[in-house]
């Protein structure tokens, strides 16, 4: 029973109970496509079935990790399919905790107000937001925005954090942004801009049918 209910798996050099960040971020990934999709289907098809499953999926998913074992949830299983070849790259359990417990109180949340109360919200709307954003920067840019509460908690440094960004250093040159990369991205912006404003009417014709595949057939 001690080895199944735990939260972190030790590993030979490190200190702390350490989690595979690859796989945490494969699995963000997946609930971000599965949100995005639900929310997809609200907007365009006011269907609020999918977001139902969804939302008890990540619910269930987030309490396995919090309350049994990590490497019991579902999503993280599927994840470390996906990342199997990959060099696991160690992160401190700790921090994860306190990230996944606050994303275990948003799905609750909307677990009472869209399944058994059956209703919708300013408050969650807003929840799907914060679901979103965290998910998005979780798999896209390895960033735990939930882990940066951990230091507020309790009052101490996060170990082994991804990227070692828990660790004050120099910048290496690869990393450095310079002033011309930065003037890069703005004229971008510019530029979009100023094609939004002036291409916007043809931009928005429909386009045609190009080998007529989908085309009405023609009366005899």
């Amino acid at each position: 029973m001690k080895n199944v209910i735990q939260f972190g798996e030790n590993v030979e050099g490190y200190n702390i109970p350490v989690l595979n960040e690859r796989e945490i971020r494969a699995s963000a990934g997946i609930l971000f496509l599965g949100l995005i999709i639900s929310l997809m289907e609200i907007l365009y098809r006011s269907d609020f079935l999918p977001v139902k499953y969804f939302i008890t999926i990540f619910l269930t998913d987030f309490a396995i990790r919090v309350f049994i074992n990590p490497k019991f949830s579902p999503t993280l299983i599927i994840g470390r399919l996906a990342v199997r070849n990959q060099v696991p790259e160690y992160v401190g359990a700790a921090q994860k905790k306190v990230a996944w417990i606050i994303g275990l109180g948003l799905s609750a949340t909307m677990f009472i107000f869209m399944v058994i109360v059956n209703s919708y919200s300013p408050i969650t709307g807003i929840i799907c937001l914060i679901c979103l954003i965290f998910t998005f920067f979780e798999s896209v840019f390895g960033i735990c925005l939930g882990c940066k509460f951990y230091k507020m908690i309790y009052q101490d440094k996060a170990q082994y954090c991804p990227g070692e960004i828990c660790d004050v250093k120099s910048k290496q040159d690869i990393q450095k942004i310079s002033g011309s990369q930065l003037l890069i991205v703005l004229g971008f912006i510019v530029f979009i801009s100023v094609t939004a404003f002036f291409f916007n009417d043809f931009y928005s014709k429909s386009p045609r049918d190009l080998f007529g595949i989908n085309s009405p057939a023609k009366s005899k």
